[in-house]
């Protein structure tokens, strides 16, 4: 099973790049050509977040300087777990392990169904204590999860989220062209990194299927862009 790609960042921004990372000042950040767009999305999470004080976050995506000291300045506690890199990560292994066991005991006790496989990623991977999280960057990531990953996704963070909390989610009105990865420039501006699609898009959410998805949540507001883009905050 691939190691969790789990790091908690304090002031100081110090981190240890593992599996599904990039690190803070690697080359291949550098090289990337970010796409910059205005967020009502992310304004509004930060609104949420407002007179909070020394809150803690949970970012879902890979490290980034920028989005590091963005949320450290304002006081928070951020800890960063590239869940689309462990998933990634998690496939590529099991594949590995399932080929080999072929034909043999293994092989026939695996549960290889979406839900199985959902089911043992995350036994290695969003693993926190109940209420742990004020806020949550989840970005497209639900995009690229296989259906029944995606719920127990949702159900696990929803967990860790505090009462009274928010989560900032993505979802694309069509398949996406591009694979991005996503940081904070500023309150209103995201950059958007394209890079290699080493998961592909799996659905399309319609608005229902996202109010089922976040159903325990108190409240959900959803904003739509030209870009193609849904931006939907849930406060728990």
């Amino acid at each position: 099973m691939a190691p969790v790609n789990r790091h908690p960042l304090h002031g100081n921004g110090v981190h240890a790049a593992g599996p599904g990372f990039a690190p803070l000042n690697s080359p291949r950040s550098a090289e990337m050509q970010e796409i910059t767009r205005t967020s009502k999305g992310l304004k509004e999470f930060l609104w949420n977040l407002e007179g909070l004080g020394r809150g803690s976050l949970l970012d879902l995506g890979p490290v980034w300087q920028t989005t590091l000291s963005f949320f450290i300045e304002r006081g928070f506690r951020v800890t960063a777990e590239d869940l689309l890199g462990a998933w990634k990560d998690f496939s590529g292994e099991e594949e590995k392990h399932l080929q080999a066991a072929s034909g043999g005991p293994l092989d026939t006790a695996v549960d290889r169904t979406p839900e199985g496989r959902a089911v043992r990623f995350l036994e290695g991977n969003l693993r926190y204590p109940a209420a742990s999280f004020d806020a949550v960057l989840m970005w497209d990531l639900l995009d690229y999860l296989e259906p029944p990953l995606a719920r127990r996704v949702v159900s696990v963070v929803s967990e860790a989220v505090r009462p009274g909390g928010v989560v900032f989610a993505m979802f694309h009105s069509r398949k996406p062209a591009t694979f991005h990865r996503y940081r904070v420039a500023d309150s209103m501006t995201l950059q958007m990194l394209p890079a290699a699609e080493f998961v592909p898009a799996q659905r399309v959410y319609q608005n229902r299927e996202i109010q089922d998805l976040f159903g325990q949540y108190r409240s959900m507001k959803s904003l739509v862009s030209r870009d193609q883009f849904r931006e939907v905050l849930f406060i728990k």
